[in-house]
């Protein structure tokens, strides 16, 4: 097609997501709500390590729907095909944002107090050190770490990230019928100041939700790690989707192996960022050679969290790192999908090393760390399903999606 102003016809090929989205979803809840049931048993039985699981496992499927969020507002910046053809698995993913605020309203509620020791009276602080910094650092208690100041800061953070995703859910639904326009300028309207408002409050969110748990330590860069870590998580479970759909119409004929290669490509960047903030926390505190700061690492350098440090440094950048290297598996999504979900398994390990050492010296995973992904995940999936089985896989009257749907319409 030389035209790039004819309008498509849709009709040349059915741009509905296939019925075995639907058919994923029913499924997933269904593992949701059994897993939700031996979670709350789970609750009832222990329920700091109940919630420890919760937080861990919320991070990680919010992390999933904001790192799309991103991910959508970086291709509506730079443009290409790579972007438009996990332009609404992407979507489906940030829409997701209500079901994961309901899902903190209880952790919130029920989990500050018994978990983060700014809440707690300082007689219940068992760790010496917090217990000496709090009493020392009365004015930073008082002022930000609060619960009030807590609830208000989180609704703050919900607040731009549902005015985010709203925004560009709004626009991108406007180019589901006629007339065929390009409406590119409102989408960078939006996204230019929303990837740096993304950035600034999931950093903050971090620090409420993470790094409080010891307030005598502090890094600069720490939530910029989430920040990459979400962006990984967030184009693995696209292309986790893009090839489950490659098997069916229109993936099939939409999903060409270049845009594929764009992806792995995305992902190596991204792992590389990843690695790159971490690294560069770990040196700078390291070689600070402060107390205050070097504890952080401390927990997690021995008592057995050593082991999974050194995981993450193998299996969370230097083996995926060498595997995209290679362009034959960036080109084909049969391949690059194993990449893709081992991402997923090692960002969730890099959550269990970041939370659970604040709580055990040595090393513990708990049931719940391991049920609450299938509690949380089933559910969250089914959402996502739904939300994927709405609108047609392909903003098919967006000018700017000609790049993908051209090859249709020959």
């Amino acid at each position: 097609m030389s035209d790039k102003t004819r309008t498509p016809s849709p009709a040349a090929l059915d741009l509905n997501a296939p019925p075995i989205v639907k058919t994923i979803g029913q499924r997933s809840l269904i593992i949701g709500v059994l897993a939700s049931v031996f979670a709350l048993l789970l609750a009832f039985k222990n329920p700091n390590e109940f919630f420890r699981g919760y937080l861990i496992s919320y991070i990680d499927w919010l992390g999933i729907a904001l790192g799309s969020m991103a991910i959508v507002m970086v291709r509506h910046m730079t443009g290409g095909g790579w972007g438009t053809v996990i332009r609404r698995i992407l979507g489906a993913s940030m829409r997701t944002l209500p079901l994961l605020i309901l899902l903190f309203i209880p952790y919130a509620i029920f989990a500050a107090p018994r978990l983060y020791p700014w809440a707690m009276p300082l007689d219940q602080v068992s760790n010496p050190a917090i217990r000496e910094h709090l009493e020392k650092h009365q004015f930073i208690v008082q002022q930000y770490l609060t619960k009030n100041g807590f609830y208000l800061r989180a609704v703050i953070y919900f607040a731009i990230w549902f005015l985010l995703q709203y925004l560009l859910s709004k626009f991108s639904f406007e180019h589901n019928q006629p007339p065929f326009a390009d409406k590119s300028a409102r989408f960078k309207m939006v996204s230019a100041p929303g990837i740096i408002i993304y950035a600034f409050t999931i950093t903050f969110a971090i620090i409420d939700w993470v790094m409080s748990f010891d307030p005598s330590w502090i890094s600069t860069i720490y939530g910029l790690i989430f920040v990459a870590g979400q962006l990984i998580t967030a184009l693995a479970f696209a292309i986790v989707i893009e090839r489950i759909l490659f098997k069916y119409e229109p993936m099939k004929t939409l999903l060409k192996p270049n845009y594929v290669h764009d992806h792995g490509n995305f992902m190596l960047a991204f792992i590389m960022v990843w690695a790159y903030f971490s690294f560069s926390q770990w040196l700078i505190i390291w070689s600070g050679n402060l107390p205050d700061e070097i504890t952080w690492y401390y927990r997690r350098l021995h008592g057995g969290w050593e082991y999974v440090g050194l995981f993450l440094a193998l299996f969370h950048f230097f083996v995926p790192f060498f595997i995209l290297l290679f362009r034959p598996i960036k080109k084909n999504i049969a391949k690059l999908v194993w990449v893709a979900v081992w991402m997923l398994i090692a960002h969730y390990v890099d959550l269990i090393w970041h939370v659970e050492p604040a709580f055990s010296q040595t090393f513990t995973i708990t049931l719940a760390d391991l049920v609450l992904p299938f509690a949380m995940g089933g559910i969250w999936i089914w959402y996502f399903c739904r939300n994927l089985s709405s609108v047609p896989l392909v903003p098919v009257y967006d000018a700017t999606a000609q790049d993908v749907l051209e090859p249709a319409h020959d």
